[in-house]
C-alpha cells in the first residue's frame, strides 16, 4: 500500500521533443491531441514498464509529464541518456497534486486530497506505476491500450518488439481487475495467491480497494469482491 504518494512534474521542450518522445513511449505521441493528458509508459526490452507517465501534448515541441517522486530522478536520468543527441530540454517543475475527472487523472499545483485520488483511481482502473512495481508489468495486463496509451500502429520505441508479439500472436494469461477485500490493505507487488498480484491498494472503511493483475479463474479463489470498471475497461483484453 502507498500512504501518501507524491508526483513530480517535468516540462520537456524543443523542435525534437516529440520526436524523442515517439520512440520512448507506447503510444502514439504524434497523433496525440493538443492538450489532451494521457497515461503511458515507457517500457523496458523485455516490454514491460518501466516508467509510468501522464503525458500532456501543448505542441510538438512542448510536453508536460508527470511522474511519481519516486521515479522522477531515474526518470530524468533515462531521458537525459537517451535524448543526449535530441535538440530538447527535460526541466523538473516542482511537486503536483492528482484529481480525478470524470475518467481521467489531471494535476495542479494546489495540494488536493491524495488519499482519496488513490482510492478513486483505483475503482476507475486507473493503475499506475511507482519505483515499487517497475519493471513487473505489460501494458496489455494493465488494460492500458483500453485508455489510449498504448497504440499497436506506431513505429518503433522501448520494447516494442515484444510487447507487438503479445499482441498480434498471444493473450496475456492475467489481466486488471478491480477488487475490494477485509483487512489490511496488501502491498504493491504481493501475490494474494498464485496467479493474483498487486497492482495499487488503498485502505477503505472496513477492508481496501486494490488493482490487481489476476487470472480471472484465480479470483475466484480468494475472498474479495470483483468490482465493476468503467465501460472501457470491461472489454477483452486480447485483439479483436
Amino acid at each position: 500500500m502507498t500512504t501518501s504518494m507524491a508526483f513530480t512534474s517535468f516540462s520537456l521542450n524543443g523542435v525534437d521533443a516529440q520526436k524523442f518522445l515517439q520512440g520512448q513511449v507506447t503510444l502514439h505521441v504524434e497523433r496525440l491531441e493538443e492538450n489532451a493528458t494521457r497515461y503511458t509508459a515507457i517500457c523496458d526490452l523485455k516490454g514491460r514498464i518501466h516508467f509510468g507517465l501522464w503525458l500532456t501534448k501543448h505542441s510538438a515541441e512542448s510536453f508536460s509529464i508527470v511522474t511519481t517522486a519516486d521515479q522522477a530522478e531515474e526518470f530524468a536520468k533515462h531521458i537525459k541518456k537517451f535524448g543526449a543527441f535530441s535538440k530538447m530540454k527535460l526541466e523538473e517543475t516542482g511537486a503536483v497534486f492528482p484529481s480525478l475527472v470524470g475518467d481521467e487523472t489531471t494535476f495542479a499545483s494546489e495540494p488536493t486530497d491524495v488519499v482519496a485520488w488513490e482510492i478513486q483511481a483505483i475503482q476507475a482502473g486507473q493503475a499506475y506505476i511507482d519505483q515499487a512495481i517497475e519493471h513487473v508489468f505489460q501494458p496489455q495486463e494493465l488494460r492500458l491500450h483500453q485508455r489510449e496509451g498504448v497504440h499497436y500502429d506506431k513505429g518503433c520505441y522501448l520494447g516494442q518488439e515484444v510487447i507487438a508479439r503479445l499482441w498480434f500472436k498471444a493473450k496475456p494469461k492475467a489481466w486488471l481487475h478491480a477488487i475490494q477485500g477485509t483487512g489490511a490493505a496488501p502491498t504493491q507487488g504481493e501475490q494474494l495467491n498464485k496467479g493474483v498480484q498487486v497492482v495499487n491498494s488503498a485502505a477503505v472503511e472496513n477492508g481496501y480497494v486494490a488493482l490487481v493483475v489476476a487470472r480471472p479463474e484465480a479470483l475466484e479463489e480468494l475472498d474479495v469482491t470483483v468490482l465493476a470498471l468503467p465501460e472501457a475497461l470491461n472489454g477483452d483484453v486480447a485483439r479483436p
